[in-house]
């Protein structure tokens, strides 16, 4: 990429990065209110569905991308599905930030979504296993990509219930993801992490502690699906799909926070439909740990995992899925501490 293109990107950014500022804005004048319950961590009436700026930010870049950028056109036009799937996915959340929609709605909406994305030819087709090799998945695919675009949608819905703390981390992985893409030349996704970052860029200063609006499930529902969907979409980085890795690696604190607290409380035979105080960053924030500083932890491991992403690229093939074990290892120790600290103040699993 040329030095002038660049700064012509940045600038464009930078612009859609000014308008998700004046929708969260008008979100905090014209508030849909999160009145805190026995779950919340804040503890007065705080507007909600500022992840709209988000979503209006990254459609006016698409919008944009599609109607002036000639390879938009040519080879990815698989995406204008996925995208318009996006946009049902945040409506959806949307009115559930209202109204508080069924559980089983909201979970329909993202399997639609899913389905849709699959549909247009966006599935895993391929998996890379250490001392095995490339596994031809088949019609398993099919379900492995519906499984991980539903599951990481909430899980990245899942883990939204800290200031500062999504909005930061999904900031910092859309940027590396941007760069990554570059370097390889996927321009695609490049321009879509582009414009996820700046949608972020325009909302995290409404969301630092003591944030005056959260990104609402309109913000969550919508990344978590997005970087899904990137995460496809970027296995086509190799002839073997391992790329596919990236995404997962670069929002890895949040996969595995959303992972291990879905299993801890299926194993203790929880209601998961039930809400709960129990992820770790919860439990590490009830235990005493400062909300910047649990946030500021999770903005660490985004960091950490974009310099591990960015050292897979020159890994060789048979090594890359290895890359999972230096980030394994940072969240054992978070999780190690959480425990300490949960020790320390008395707190239990539930």
């Amino acid at each position: 990429m040329q030095f002038h293109a660049l700064i012509e990107h940045l600038a464009y950014a930078a612009g859609l990065a000014l308008l998700s500022a004046a929708v969260v804005r008008l979100m905090i004048a014209f508030p849909i209110l999160d009145t805190p319950n026995g779950r919340s961590a804040h503890k007065t009436p705080t507007p909600r569905g500022g992840g709209l700026g988000v979503v209006l930010a990254f459609v006016t870049g698409m919008l944009a991308l599609y109607l002036t950028a000639r390879f938009a056109r040519i080879a990815e036009t698989q995406f204008l599905g996925v995208i318009l799937a996006a946009v049902a996915i945040a409506a959806v959340a949307l009115v559930d930030d209202v109204r508080n929609l069924s559980a089983k709605l909201r979970l329909a909406a993202q399997l639609g979504a899913a389905l849709v994305a699959v549909g247009s030819g966006l599935v895993i087709s391929r998996l890379a296993l250490p001392w095995i090799g490339v596994t031809d998945l088949g019609l398993l695919g099919i379900l492995l990509t519906l499984v991980w675009i539903v599951g990481c949608t909430n899980a990245v819905n899942f883990m939204d219930g800290l200031d500062g703390l999504v909005g930061g981390t999904l900031l910092i992985a859309a940027a590396a993801l941007a760069l990554i893409a570059a370097l390889q030349g996927g321009w695609f996704v490049y321009a879509a992490a582009l414009f996820l970052a700046a949608g972020f860029a325009g909302f995290l200063p409404f969301n630092l502690h003591p944030a005056r609006i959260f990104m609402g499930d309109v913000g969550s529902q919508f990344s978590g699906f997005m970087f899904a969907t990137l995460a496809v979409a970027a296995a086509r980085f190799d002839g073997q799909q391992v790329s596919f890795l990236i995404v997962p690696l670069l929002i890895f604190g949040l996969l595995f926070d959303a992972g291990f607290t879905l299993a801890r409380r299926a194993l203790m035979r929880e209601k998961l439909a039930e809400g709960h105080r129990t992820h770790l960053y919860q439990l590490a924030q009830r235990a005493g740990v400062p909300t910047r500083a649990v946030a500021a932890v999770h903005w660490g491991f985004a960091i950490f995992h974009a310099g591990l992403a960015l050292l897979f690229l020159d890994m060789s093939p048979g090594a890359k899925p290895l890359v999972v074990l230096p980030a394994l290892a940072v969240q054992g120790a978070w999780l190690a501490y959480v425990m300490r600290r949960m020790r320390v103040a008395g707190l239990g699993w539930r």
